[in-house]
């Protein structure tokens, strides 16, 4: 019995308020379980140095922990250079949703996707790029921007010591797991991204194999979640699609 009583292919509870920041392009206050991330897209009309003059458009992503995410305070990241953790997530979050939009056709803008977390209860960084991925389609919809591949979510999976794979892994279990997987993958189930170690012992491919099953089955369920979110923020996401 996993501590939240949810069956071990269970996401957390989620929950997706767009538009809840004001003056973004695209914002969604998004919550999976105990976490909670604020997503907001800014987009400028120009784009970095090296890329000016070639017709293309960029993407990008900061995340940030706020100092009370977690039940005791941190010193606040940003003072100086983004520690490490910050910036290996930030980049996972920039390539992830990079993936999801076709940069040739958005002109010479720059999107950039903020990402900041206001409570941390594990899975901050998939919560990220699934909210981000939300906030971005709102962004393209007020652009009228038809410059979607597809869309993009992102879940954790692991396997605590002699037991089954678990999906969406609060902190309590993430904090144990023997292998902690995060999965990237599109609404097709095509995988942009896998990151996972184990912890302990190695793992067999068949168990690897079940986890990334696991992990598509629960981006699909997101994207579900995502679709609904959307059409209630009056946003056809088959419209968006080049």
């Amino acid at each position: 019995m996993r501590h939240d009583a949810r069956a071990n292919d269970a996401l957390r509870p989620v929950e997706i308020t767009c538009g809840f920041h004001r003056p973004s392009e695209g914002s969604v206050l998004y919550k999976a379980g105990g976490t909670v991330v604020l997503c907001t897209v800014s987009v400028d009309d120009r784009v970095p140095g090296w890329m000016e003059g070639k017709g293309k458009g960029w993407l990008t992503a900061e995340y940030a922990m706020h100092p009370r995410a977690n039940p005791k305070r941190q010193e606040r990241d940003g003072r100086g250079k983004p520690n490490g953790r910050t910036q290996e997530i930030q980049r996972l979050v920039g390539r992830a949703l990079r993936a999801a939009v076709m940069l040739d056709k958005i002109g010479e803008r720059t999107i950039t996707i903020d990402c900041d977390v206001l409570e941390a209860d594990g899975g901050t960084r998939t919560a990220s790029i699934t909210g981000g991925f939300v906030a971005l389609a709102i962004a393209l919809n007020k652009l009228k921007l038809k410059v979607l591949r597809d869309s993009i979510a992102a879940v954790s999976v692991g396997m605590l010591k002699d037991q089954a794979a678990l999906l969406d892994l609060a902190y309590v279990e993430d904090s144990k797991a023997e292998v902690d997987l995060n999965l990237v993958a599109t609404g097709k189930g095509n995988i942009v991204e896998v990151q996972g170690t184990a912890e302990g012992d190695p793992i067999p491919r068949t168990q690897l194999d079940a986890l990334v099953d696991l992990g598509v089955k629960g981006v699909r369920d997101l994207t579900h979640i995502q679709k609904a979110a959307l059409q209630m923020a009056d946003v056809d996401l088959d419209k968006l699609m080049a």
